[in-house]
């Protein structure tokens, strides 16, 4: 079984990046800097979900029998994965739909700066 890139460091747990690259049949090398591939730096765990999501084919209850998990741990999971992959998280896309609700707010004069301030930090 060939072995997987490293994504992350296992000293600090960085992203690592890849400074060289060689063909097997023709024996070419290239040295450079070269990013991981972001799904290089997913762990184990998050890489056998992702294949049992997609065997699937996103159906949840489908992924709750296959790895014998409830509906919010199928949840909890997809969204671990995402935010490893780097898209933004349920309560971050939740957290910027509340600060642009205060900043129309203030923008519409219906709240006082004061007021969008205590708001944005609650």
């Amino acid at each position: 079984m060939a072995k997987e890139v490293l994504g992350k460091c296992p000293v600090c747990g960085s992203n690592t990046e890849i400074t060289r690259i060689s063909c097997y049949k023709c024996g070419t090398t290239i040295e450079g800097h070269f990013e991981v591939c972001k799904f290089c730096r997913l762990t184990p765990e998050q890489k056998s979900f992702i294949d049992a999501f997609i065997k699937c084919r996103g159906n949840i209850k489908e992924v709750e029998k296959e790895l014998g998990i409830s509906y919010p741990t199928v949840k909890n999971r997809l969204e671990d994965v995402a935010g490893a992959l780097g898209h933004k998280t349920v309560s971050e896309l939740q957290d910027t739909d509340k600060k642009k609700q205060v900043l129309d707010k203030l923008n519409n004069g219906e709240i006082t700066v004061d007021e969008a301030i205590e708001l944005l930090r609650n």
